[in-house]
């Protein structure tokens, strides 16, 4: 497949460490409040706060659940280990703008699950299934059941050209992956026969991505246009898109900011005409940084200065304080 991000040996596939358990409510906030007062108390030893025996009691969960929460820390980049030799738990810069005064610590606004979201999809790093679900499944409706078969042909693929030398991965290990990525972004049925507890949703089915298909059993995605994505965060993504994965290129067309894996039309499943829209909103959000053209009959968005000027993280701010100067109006 052309310009897959599962054969780039940048990425580490990973089908579990989620415990079966999609992400809840309180559960990035209680890890990264947990990381922070480890850090103020003088723990010189952060990587214990989800593997000591008291972890269970302080999290007020099982074992396997305080497994789960590290690991969506992680997934969201909430958290992260330091790139020193003792690998200490450490918060994020994106974590602190969540979670800390002036952010959006309990995940109220679009925008945080929207951030979360990016992280979880954009790359194959530790949540594989989610990135190949919406990066590179072609269905227009599916099953479950469809995308264990489609994984585990794709799976096979990368096999043969040796990217994926996993041995203990099972189909059983795939089957749970996926579940968990349909229980991330579909809402619980009402009749669903599962315990009170596991009938909790995930914050990431307010997004409304996933959505069951009418008078079938299966879902589908929802592209188009999404009223709830603020063009900050359409911003952050095309700029870790470009940075990270083509840091050379100067321009990209409609249909590569579309299509192409990793890019801000596949995670967000936006229509070419949404993402048109976005684009030609930059020059004036980014003051020029980033421009829309179309004098030479090819839709595209080039980078009239250096994106080294661009740090998307200072429009993340501009749109948390302007969300808490309206809220507090």
């Amino acid at each position: 497949m052309v310009n897959s991000l599962l054969i780039d040996p940048r990425f580490k596939l990973q089908f579990a460490g989620h415990e079966t358990f999609p992400l809840r409510y309180g559960w990035l906030k209680k890890s990264y409040d947990a990381v922070c007062l480890a850090r103020l108390s003088g723990n010189t030893d952060t990587r214990t706060i989800f593997t000591d025996d008291s972890a269970i009691a302080y999290f007020g969960v099982g074992k396997n659940m305080v497994a789960s929460m590290r690991y969506w820390a992680h997934a969201a980049n909430i958290l992260s280990q330091g790139d020193d030799d003792a690998g200490l738990l450490e918060p994020t810069d994106l974590g602190r703008m969540i979670f800390e005064k002036g952010g959006d610590p309990f995940l109220d606004d679009p925008a945080s699950l929207w951030l979360i979201h990016w992280h979880l999809a954009s790359t194959p790093n530790r949540t594989t299934t989610w990135y190949w679900a919406f990066n590179e499944l072609y269905e227009p409706t599916f099953t479950r059941e469809l995308l264990l078969h489609r994984l585990l042909r794709r799976l096979g693929e990368l096999r043969e050209v040796g990217r994926l030398n996993e041995s203990r991965l099972t189909e059983m290990t795939l089957k749970r992956d996926i579940e968990c990525f349909v229980r991330t972004y579909a809402a619980r049925q009402e009749n669903s026969k599962v315990g009170q507890e596991d009938n909790l949703e995930s914050p990431l089915s307010e997004l409304g991505l996933l959505q069951c298909v009418e008078g079938v059993p299966g879902f589908q995605f929802r592209r188009g246009p999404k009223m709830s994505l603020p063009d900050e965060i359409f911003l952050y993504g095309l700029v870790r898109f470009w940075t990270e994965l083509y840091p050379t290129r100067r321009e990209f067309t409609v249909e590569a900011v579309t299509h192409e894996p990793g890019s801000p039309g596949r995670v967000f499943l936006l229509d070419e005409e949404s993402v048109v829209d976005r684009l030609v909103r930059l020059a004036d959000l980014t003051d020029g940084v980033l421009r829309w053209d179309e004098s030479t009959g090819m839709r595209q968005v080039y980078a009239a200065k250096n994106l080294e000027q661009l740090d998307p993280m200072e429009y993340l701010a501009r749109l948390y304080d302007r969300t808490a100067q309206r809220d507090a109006a």
